[in-house]
């Protein structure tokens, strides 16, 4: 029998009414995989670990560290696979943390739920069995971190949550899904031809900012909150472009520390070299900006991070990010 352990964190998957109104996490993992419809007959040895109770917005880098170690606990000792569950809000960003750190071939599947347990056709217990299928699988492996949802396998590095409440707010731009769950089983059509793993425990505490460029913007963002990061993303227009008016701070930062530049379409990639005019992506590369590729800010903001965190230079950024950190 394939060995699967669950980590439950909260989440809307795990959230029940309170007596002020509205719904709160509080169902143990233990109770949520009991919920689970036709689980018994899978054949899949399920231990549980009750890790947290929070909102998906309440995880900190703490946490997420404090996961990682544990999964590869869990793993070393024999697990063939790990599923998370939590809430969504964080679910893209989580799963890419996840994926940074995975360097063994088991896979590490996060899902969660759009509809809580008090509602009508409530999507977490078909959610957690397809997540468990996927990750009992030897067909998962050697993938990384994934997402399951609605039935659709995506990798950590593509997924994005598009919609605030539908059921099928998990998409991949870049590529699609890799797959599919068919009758209980995953069915994979596509792989990702390159994967960066940054491993390794953080060694430090850093701040890594997030800066979404604007029309009229004139970098009042940008000055006001320089100092308080070790390390920056902006999120820019189209291609990778910011206004004229805002290359200039983003010139001393990128000469101060790593400063990323992605773009804030959420699909396709930053470009390197078609536009020349002051604030193109070529003429901020050109002042010691560091393009993104096909990262959407959100998971260029968490590689930084790891990068940080686990001690590399601006220099091994520099190379991360324009070398296989960009598919």
């Amino acid at each position: 029998m394939p060995h699967v352990v669950v980590f439950g964190l909260g989440g809307t998957i795990a959230m029940t009414s309170t007596a002020n109104g509205g719904v709160a996490p509080a169902l143990s993992a233990e109770q949520l995989v009991a919920a689970v419809p036709g689980l018994a007959e899978t054949r899949i040895d399920v231990e549980v670990v009750d890790f947290r109770r929070v909102p998906g917005a309440s995880l900190s880098f703490d946490d997420l560290d404090e996961l990682a170690a544990a999964i590869e606990g869990h793993l070393a000792a024999g697990a063939d696979g790990v599923v998370v569950t939590k809430g969504t809000d964080t679910i893209e960003e989580t799963a890419f943390f996840l994926d940074l750190g995975q360097t063994r071939p088991e896979p590490v599947v996060v899902t969660g739920a759009m509809r809580n347990p008090t509602m009508a056709g409530a999507d977490g217990p078909a959610n957690l069995l397809a997540a468990i299928q996927t990750a009992a699988h030897p067909t998962a492996r050697d993938l990384g971190g994934l997402v399951v949802f609605a039935d659709e396998i995506h990798a950590a590095s593509r997924v994005r949550k598009t919609h605030s409440t539908s059921g099928h707010t998990f998409v991949s731009a870049n590529g699609g899904p890799l797959g599919y769950l068919v009758e209980g089983r995953p069915q994979v059509l596509n792989k990702p031809t390159t994967r960066v793993t940054v491993p390794g425990a953080s060694t430090r505490q850093v701040e890594v900012g997030l800066v979404t460029m604007v029309l009229g913007d004139t970098g009042t963002l940008l000055r006001a909150t320089a100092d308080q990061f070790d390390a920056l993303v902006v999120a820019g227009f189209g291609v990778g472009h910011v206004p004229a008016n805002v290359v200039g701070i983003l010139t001393e930062l990128a000469a101060a520390k790593p400063v990323v530049l992605a773009s804030r379409t959420g699909a396709g990639s930053v470009l390197t070299r078609t536009y020349a005019f002051p604030g193109s992506e070529s003429d901020l590369i050109a002042r010691g900006l560091i393009p993104a590729g096909f990262l959407d800010p959100l998971k260029a903001r968490i590689l930084l991070h790891r990068l940080l965190a686990t001690g590399h230079d601006h220099n091994t950024i520099r190379a991360v990010f324009t070398g296989s950190g960009n598919a």
